[in-house]
């Protein structure tokens, strides 16, 4: 059913506003296009919360890099005692395609963060490394580059 027009005046769609070249806040770009080969190779998560919740929020992650067609480890450096094989199996996590390490502290977590990533032989290397200063980004980014591997730094704030 159609309706009249309650107004002689036309009326602009619902983006047909926004999309004019007069507004200015669309107008123009806030920040540079990337190029397709300068994609960021560090992220990073930070969970608040009971632990139960930390978890849940963690399972939908780990499961889809678990699940990756990519034939290289999914590697997890220093998770808290929460994410044990247990959990991994509970989770219904591809425990094939993972390793675990337990780093002696964390200048050895860092350590062995930035040799997985470098290697080449993990897709995504996920750290519990906590708050990053600026030359521990540095380093992350510089071997997730050179192993063409992605890496997440989760930081449990509970």
């Amino acid at each position: 059913m159609q309706y009249p027009p309650t107004s002689s005046r036309p009326q602009l769609g619902l983006f047909d506003g926004l999309m004019s070249a007069s507004f200015a806040p669309f107008a123009t770009p806030l920040a540079p296009a990337r190029d397709e080969d300068e994609t960021d190779v560090l992220s990073e998560l930070a969970v608040s919360g009971s632990t139960t919740r930390c978890q849940r929020l963690l399972i939908p992650i780990l499961r889809e890099l678990s699940d990756s067609t990519d034939s290289r480890w999914l590697t997890l450096v220093a998770p808290p005692s929460i994410v044990g094989s247990r959990w991994l199996r509970d989770a219904s996590l591809k425990r094939d395609r993972i390793i675990v390490l337990h780093p002696r502290n964390a200048t050895h977590a860092r350590e062995l963060a930035c040799k997985a990533l470098a290697s080449g032989r993990s897709h995504t290397v996920i750290t519990w490394l906590g708050e990053l200063d600026a030359k521990a980004r540095l380093g992350l980014r510089a071997a997730a580059v050179k192993g063409s591997a992605q890496n997440l730094n989760v930081r449990l704030d509970t």
